[in-house]
């Protein structure tokens, strides 16, 4: 089993992540680590945070000499911005003059975990629920997922994103292939293939910024190279579409998931969607002309690309806030405001990225075992050999 959990709050002293069952022998590179975290930063009309965090890896446990030891990985991720938050933040008892001085939210944001949450764990504090519910700990789980990668890429196995749409531009999402999406460079504002649509995005992000308000999109994810076979029907809790669509949609703001032309197959008959089979006997491999499934068919993956897409709701803190209530005196008012991004979608991107990649990783590992990296590859080398002989 591969399994994975982050802790720690989006203003205390550092995020953590906690990865198990990554096999003994994989490689592991920092800096590729703080590579994703890097990505996860990037993006035009991110907010005044990401110029204040500049997120690095530390390894407390799981590595060593470059090389997982089979135990588990611990991972921290510290929160520069912490030491102005010291105060509020602290896990002692501590004595405060006034609401302002605590920074105590009770004016929840439409959209948010504020209320739900409040109402749920009952405290009268709504920073008690958004300092864990902000996507602050998404970070802990690219730096998980940088680690699955690693792993996914020992066999040749690739993920990428790019940003479809944002802001409804353009009107009908962006269909690209592989080599373009891996062409992003990684500094590119919105990581979108086209430079023209891509201008029109950073008008309508700019426009949405004077008026004080944010903006969603959708992103999609590839991930090229994998086997068929991973996942399974047998099950609801083994169907691998339904374990990366909850992955997905763990992502904060994310409010609908997508495989494949999973939307557009509601509204066209059959003859018009499935991906019809053939086989090529020189690679002795079956084929598809189409891949409308997204790589999954059953639960199971087909050997083709997965495709998964992540749409994003606009982000619930607006500079020019909505209407809310106060829940002590629970007269009308504006909500609270948190220092927030204008958008998020190329960032989320990258996090789908991760949650894909780890998603993936623990089907890998269900699928072929292996407490050591080389008698994992033994397992996997002798599984595609099955597979010519099918």
């Amino acid at each position: 089993m591969l399994r994975y959990f982050t802790a720690g709050e989006s203003h205390g002293p550092a995020l953590v992540a906690i990865i198990e069952g990554l096999p003994a022998g994989l490689a592991v590179d920092t800096n590729y680590i703080n590579k994703q975290l890097y990505r996860r930063q990037k993006g035009y009309g991110r907010g005044h945070r990401q110029k204040i965090e500049a997120d690095q890896v530390q390894i407390l446990s799981g590595i060593r000499h470059g090389r997982c030891l089979g135990s588990p990985v611990t991972l921290l991720i510290e929160n520069l911005d912490h030491k102005n938050w010291q105060d509020v933040m602290s896990a002692k008892p501590t004595s405060f003059s006034d609401d302002k001085q605590v920074r105590r939210l009770k004016r929840p944001r439409p959209g948010h975990a504020d209320l739900a949450g409040g109402l749920k764990y009952q405290t009268r504090d709504l920073r008690d629920i958004l300092e864990r519910a902000s996507a602050r700990e998404t970070a802990a789980r690219v730096a998980a997922g940088a680690l699955a990668r690693l792993l996914l890429a020992e066999f040749k196995i690739e993920i990428a994103s790019h940003v479809v749409m944002l802001g409804g531009v353009p009107e009908a999402p962006i269909e690209a292939d592989w080599d373009s999406i891996v062409a992003i460079q990684d500094d590119e504002l919105l990581r979108c293939v086209d430079p023209q649509v891509t201008q029109k995005m950073i008008e309508r992000i700019d426009a949405a910024r004077t008026a004080g308000d944010t903006l969603g999109g959708i992103f999609e994810v590839v991930a090229r190279g994998l086997p068929a076979g991973l996942g399974s029907h047998t099950q609801w809790d083994l169907r691998l579409d339904g374990l990366l669509a909850q992955a997905v949609m763990s992502i904060q703001a994310v409010k609908a998931v997508e495989i494949g032309r999973g939307i557009v197959a509601a509204y066209l008959p059959g003859s018009q969607i499935h991906d019809e089979i053939g086989y090529n006997a020189k690679d002795k491999s079956f084929t598809r002309r189409t891949n409308r499934a997204g790589g999954l068919e059953g639960g199971i993956t087909n050997g083709q690309e997965l495709r998964i897409r992540g749409y994003l709701k606009p982000i619930s803190t607006l500079r020019r806030p909505l209407q809310s209530v106060d829940i002590d005196t629970k007269d009308v008012s504006i909500a609270a405001f948190e220092r927030s991004d204008i958008t998020a979608v190329p960032a989320a991107g990258v996090i789908a990225e991760a949650a894909v990649a780890l998603t993936l990783a623990a089907a890998f590992k269900t699928k072929f075992g292996g407490d050591s990296l080389e008698e994992m590859k033994a397992n996997y080398n002798s599984y595609l050999e099955m597979l010519k002989n099918f």
